[in-house]
C-alpha cells in the first residue's frame, strides 16, 4: 500500500508528538543490560569484571550490532545513535499500525484514530507483565515492534514469504518476543486456511485464486536451556521470587483482569465484524482471541507446580504485548468510526487529556530527571551525576559495589550504573537477576554477589575488606555522603563515591 505525502507527514508528526508525550530516558531500566554490550563492543577494554551479566544476553541478538555499526561507520556519538533509533522505532511502528488499520477499516478516520490512540498510549503498562507497549528508552522490543505488526499484515494478505522475512528480522533482534508473533502468525494462517473449523465469509476472488495443494508451513522454535528439566535450585528460587510478573498465579485480581478481558473483547470485535461483513477484522479478532486464551492457559499451568517453575523463563504472559497493541488499534478505530467521526472538538476532548495524563505519569516515574534527556544535556539526577563523575575520575579497571537494589531507591529513577559510569560492578538485584533467570548456571554467582552487598550502606571496615578480598572491589557507591574510615572524593546530597583503603 502506497502512502500519500500528507500521510507520511502525519505519521512523522505523530511520532514526534509521541516522543514529546512519553519522554526519553536512554540509560534507565533494561538499558542497563542492553547498552552495556554495545559499549563493550565499541570499546573492548571496558567491563573487565562482570561482563557475563550482559554478554550472555547480547550473544542471542543482533541488537548490539545494529546500534554499534552505525556508530562506528558514521563516526557518530553513541548517544545520538540511540536517539535516532528510538525515533525511528516510534515512526516505524506507527507506519506498520497505519498499514494494518487501512486493511481493517475502509474509513481513513478509523485508521487515524487507531494510530493516534496507540501513539498516545505508548507507555501504557501491559497488564502485570512489567512491560510497556513502547519503552522511553531504546531496547530490542522497541526495534522489532514494527516488524511484528508488518508480519501480521503480510500474513493476512497471504504474502507468507514477506511475513517470514519480518519475523526472521525480529527473531535476530529479540528471539523470545518474536516467538509470540510466530505463534500469532501461525494461528492466523490456520484460521484463514481452515474454513471448516473457523467459518469466515470468503470473497469469491480469494477462493478462485487458492491453490488446493497449498499447505501452510509449520514453524517450530526451540530454545534449549541447560538444566531446564532439573529441579530449581535455591538460588534460582531467589531469582524467580524477584519476577512475580512471570507467575500468572501470583498476579493481583486487576492484573488478572488485564489478561482475561482482551480475548473476551476480541470475541465481541469478531461478532461485530461479522455482522458488518468486515472479513479482515473478523479474521484478526478470532485469531487474537484464541492467541490470548492459549497463552493464558499455558502461563497459568507453568506458574503452579514448583517443578515447572523454570518454564516461566519463557515469560508466556509477555505475549500480551502484541495483543494490547492490536486491542488499542481496533478499539481506537471503532472509536473514530462511530464516536469521534469528523468532529474536531471530540478528537481534542479525547486526546488532549489522555496525552496530558500519560505525560504526567512519566513525570511521576522519573521525578528527579528531565522529561527528555537529550544527548548533549548534563544529567540532573544526582545518582546519574555521581555515575558520570565515576566515568571520568576513576580507573577503567575499577570494580564497584553498591546497594544491589539501588534502582529501587527513591530519586534514583532507575538509572543504570554500568552504562553511565562505564565501570564494572558486582551483580545487582534488579536487572542482573533477569540474566540469572534466563541462564540458571550463573544464578549461584549472582545470588552470592547480591548477598555480599546487601546492607552496604551500614558496612563496617571489615565488611569492606571482605568485598575487596573476595571480589576485588576497589570502590563503593553509598547513600550516606560521609562514611567512617573511607575516602569519598565525590559526594552530593544523595550519594557518595568512596575509595576502599
Amino acid at each position: 500500500m502506497s502512502l500519500r505525502r500528507t500521510e507520511w507527514l502525519g505519521l512523522l508528526g505523530l511520532s514526534a508528538t509521541a516522543f514529546l508525550i512519553h519522554g526519553y530516558h536512554p540509560y534507565s531500566e533494561d538499558a542497563e543490560i542492553y547498552l552495556s554490550g554495545i559499549e563493550k563492543m565499541l570499546k573492548p577494554s571496558l567491563f573487565p569484571t562482570g561482563e557475563e551479566y550482559f554478554q550472555l544476553h547480547g550473544h542471542l541478538t543482533w541488537f548490539p550490532q545494529l546500534v554499534a555499526w552505525p556508530t562506528e561507520w558514521l563516526h557518530l556519538p553513541l548517544p545520538w545513535v540511540l536517539l535516532a533509533w528510538q525515533l525511528a522505532s516510534f515512526f516505524l511502528l506507527l507506519l506498520a499500525c497505519f498499514t494494518l488499520m487501512r486493511k481493517l477499516f475502509p474509513s481513513p478516520t478509523a485508521a487515524w484514530s487507531g494510530v493516534a490512540l496507540i501513539a498516545a498510549l505508548f507507555t501504557m503498562p501491559v497488564a502485570g507483565t512489567a512491560l510497556y507497549i513502547m519503552d522511553p528508552f531504546l531496547n530490542p522490543r522497541n526495534v522489532i515492534a514494527f516488524a511484528e505488526i508488518f508480519a501480521i499484515v503480510k500474513a493476512m494478505e497471504r504474502r507468507y514469504f514477506s511475513a517470514a522475512v519480518c519475523l526472521v528480522f525480529a527473531a535476530s533482534v529479540h528471539p523470545l518476543m518474536t516467538a509470540y508473533s510466530v505463534t500469532f502468525a501461525l494461528l492466523l494462517v490456520a484460521v484463514d486456511r481452515l474454513p471448516h473449523m473457523f467459518p469466515l465469509p470468503r470473497p469469491q476472488e480469494m477462493v478462485d485464486q487458492e491453490d488446493p495443494s497449498y499447505a501452510a508451513p509449520a514453524l517450530f522454535l526451540f530454545a534449549p536451556v541447560e538444566g531446564l528439566f532439573n529441579r530449581p535450585t535455591d538460588a534460582y528460587d531467589h531469582v524467580a521470587a524477584l519476577h512475580r510478573y512471570q507467575f500468572l498465579s501470583r498476579w493481583t485480581w486487576y492484573e488478572m483482569l488485564g489478561a482475561i478481558a482482551p480475548p473476551v473483547i476480541f470475541m465481541w470485535f469478531a461478532t461485530f465484524a461479522r455482522r458488518r461483513g468486515m472479513r479482515s477484522l473478523e479474521l484478526l479478532s478470532w485469531t487474537t482471541a484464541m492467541y490470548g486464551a492459549i497463552y493464558f492457559v499455558g502461563g497459568y499451568v507453568v506458574s503452579l507446580p514448583h517443578r515447572l517453575e523454570v518454564f516461566t523463563l519463557f515469560q508466556p504472559m509477555r505475549s500480551l504485548r502484541v495483543l494490547y497493541i492490536l486491542m488499542i488499534l481496533v478499539g481506537g478505530g471503532l472509536l473514530g468510526e462511530f464516536v469521534l467521526k469528523n468532529r474536531v472538538w471530540r478528537w481534542l476532548a479525547l486526546f488532549i487529556p489522555l496525552s496530558a495524563g500519560m505525560c504526567w505519569a512519566q513525570r511521576v516515574l522519573y521525578p528527579e530527571s528531565q522529561h527528555i534527556e537529550w544527548p548533549t544535556a548534563p544529567p540532573t539526577n544526582r545518582w546519574a551525576q555521581a555515575f558520570d563523575w565515576i566515568r571520568t575520575h576513576t580507573p577503567q579497571d575499577a570494580v564497584f559495589a553498591m546497594d544491589p537494589y539501588y534502582m529501587a531507591i527513591r530519586g534514583e529513577d532507575t538509572n543504570g550504573f554500568r552504562i553511565i559510569a562505564q565501570r564494572s560492578r558486582l551483580a545487582d538485584g534488579s536487572k542482573d537477576s533477569g540474566v540469572a533467570e534466563l541462564f540458571p548456571n550463573v544464578a549461584e554467582q549472582w545470588s552470592a554477589q547480591v548477598q555480599a552487598q546487601t546492607g552496604i550502606d551500614s558496612f563496617q571496615p571489615q565488611d569492606f575488606e571482605r568485598l575487596r578480598h573476595q571480589y576485588g572491589v576497589s570502590w563503593v557507591v553509598l547513600r550516606q555522603p560521609q562514611h567512617s574510615g573511607l575516602d569519598c572524593p565525590y559526594s552530593n546530597t544523595d550519594v557518595a563515591v568512596c575509595r576502599l583503603p
